[in-house]
């Protein structure tokens, strides 16, 4: 390894190693965790590129305190989550991509999932139902074996709820195929949007499943990836409870 590689991952490191340094002091423990891990990769390889023995103990002991530091912040995770006192907030800034509903929710999501609580009041509109069509698609292709989808929202109003009901109906019909069953309730009462999983987990979205912006046509880039529109600005709040409550219909 030459001189100038190494020394570009050692800054490498070093920076990623920063990062995770901040995000543990902010108490953003996960997202930490993954900067410890990417760190210490990168210093082990740096380590094995060493000659000077000064340097490797040096990176030695630096790994081993990097390392211990990331097990106690795997314990605390794991800890909170059995207390149910595990929370993780992302922000999401106006105009951001890369915030699909795969990327949002898949990390809380496995086989033991099989029944969703979903509360939105807003799943009325076209693009709001293709929305919520998207997030039952994401469901479908697991890794849940997804059972039933509880739906909770408003009706719209006029000449709007015929086509929020056939729209609905046909999700519902094309849901069964898939041995899912979909149940809605309306209320024109709620406002409080969230999801929640019977594994324990709980997401809160500020705009509800509706924080994507319309592109500039049918034919722009993100019009079908998700990943690739942009979002509103938002709020995701996440939390994990030992058990998880059908919401109120």
């Amino acid at each position: 390894m030459s001189e100038d590689v190494l020394q570009g991952m050692e800054n490498s490191a070093a920076s990623v190693l920063m990062r995770a340094v901040e995000l543990d002091h902010n108490s953003r423990f996960e997202d930490s965790l993954i900067c410890y891990q990417e760190g210490i990769d990168l210093l082990l390889k740096v380590l094995k590129g060493l000659k000077d023995e000064t340097k490797k103990s040096y990176y030695r002991q630096k790994i081993e305190g990097y390392m211990s530091r990331a097990e106690q912040i795997k314990k605390h995770v794991s800890q909170q989550k059995e207390e149910g006192k595990y929370h993780k907030q992302i922000r999401i800034e106006d105009n951001a991509t890369g915030y699909s509903y795969e990327k949002l929710f898949k990390p809380y999501l496995n086989e033991m999932v099989y029944e969703v609580w979903v509360q939105d009041p807003y799943v009325r509109l076209v693009h709001q139902l293709y929305n919520f069509l998207r997030f039952c698609e994401m469901l479908i292709k697991g890794p849940c074996r997804m059972k039933k989808i509880n739906l909770l929202t408003t009706l719209e109003d006029g000449n709007g709820k015929g086509q929020q009901l056939s729209a609905l109906d046909d999700i519902k019909k094309s849901l069964m195929t898939y041995g899912v069953t979909l149940e809605i309730a309306f209320s024109n009462s709620i406002h409080d949007r969230e999801i929640r999983f019977n594994n324990g987990w709980m997401v809160k979205i500020g705009r509800g499943l509706d924080y994507f912006k319309k592109t500039e046509s049918r034919f722009a880039i993100g019009y079908c990836d998700y990943d690739l529109r942009q979002c509103y600005e938002t709020t995701v709040d996440i939390f994990h409870a030992k058990h998880t409550k059908a919401l109120s219909s």
